[in-house]
């Protein structure tokens, strides 16, 4: 009977972890349906120490050594025809590389609330995609994240980033150099979740850029979000509304345009 008791309590615990960790069998469905398809660019394999996840690389016109790295929203995937596919190919035209990364997804019918216990696993996703750069040759990286996946990256930016950048030695060279956010909801119900509270800390240059048809959510909370920013000092942060709903349908290009104008003003070329 102990025996019994004990491997129900081991099966618990598991189905318990699981419950709080990335979809694997999702993201391969994903893998399977996307390698195939991609027109522009190439299939990477990356590591976050537990497991491999797909990235797409896709080059520049011109090198210069500089590169964006791409986070989609909520249980999609790195080729996703609304946003991340426009910018991820459409940045390439301005001279910037592209690196589009499989984000931490749940099963379809997961709430948003659901997400939180996942953002733990996105620091060492994109710390890997960080190591592909670098060990391709770039210096100056950015983030550009979507919807949850610019509050994931908002969570990394100001927790697991901020504490390594400071173990680094006082004044080396940090290889981000700004924070695309679009889209960036401030939903508060889990601390990590809480972007607002993210961009409180975050320093970097930051481009909080939305759509005057977007999100309630995220209309509402455009006067917290550079509150929140006034507050971490970051005289390096734009708020910039350009015509779309949350996902631009029929406004990709000035989508990109705004988006890589700001990269060219803002991050050292």
């Amino acid at each position: 009977m102990q025996k019994i008791k004990t491997l129900l309590i081991a099966a618990s615990l598991v189905l318990s972890f699981n419950a709080f960790a990335s979809d694997l069998a999702k993201e391969k469905r994903w893998a399977d349906q996307v390698v195939d398809a991609i027109l522009d660019g190439e299939a990477v394999w990356l590591n976050d120490g537990s497991h491999d996840f797909l990235g797409i690389y896709t080059e520049a016109e011109e090198d210069k050594g500089r590169a964006v790295i791409v986070m989609h929203g909520t249980g999609i995937h790195p080729d996703w025809q609304q946003v991340v596919q426009p910018l991820r190919v459409g940045l390439t035209e301005h001279n910037w590389n592209t690196l589009s990364i499989q984000m931490p997804v749940l099963a379809n019918d997961a709430e948003y609330i659901d997400y939180a216990p996942l953002y733990d696993e996105v620091a060492p996703r994109i710390e890997a995609a960080i190591k592909y750069l670098k060990d391709s040759g770039v210096k100056n990286i950015v983030l550009i994240g979507h919807s949850q996946g610019s509050a994931m990256t908002a969570y990394y930016l100001s927790s697991s980033y901020l504490s390594n950048a400071g173990e680094k030695q006082a004044g080396a060279k940090q290889e981000i150099k700004g924070f695309v956010a679009i889209g960036i909801a401030a939903f508060a119900e889990d601390a990590r979740m809480d972007s607002i509270r993210s961009l409180e800390k975050i320093t970097l240059p930051v481009l909080d850029l939305y759509g005057n048809e977007d999100l309630e959510n995220i209309l509402a909370s455009v006067g917290l979000r550079a509150a929140a920013a006034k507050k971490a000092g970051n005289k390096n942060y734009t708020q910039i509304k350009i015509a779309g709903n949350h996902f631009f349908d029929g406004h990709e290009d000035a989508l990109v345009k705004t988006v890589a104008d700001w990269l060219d003003k803002a991050v050292e070329r």
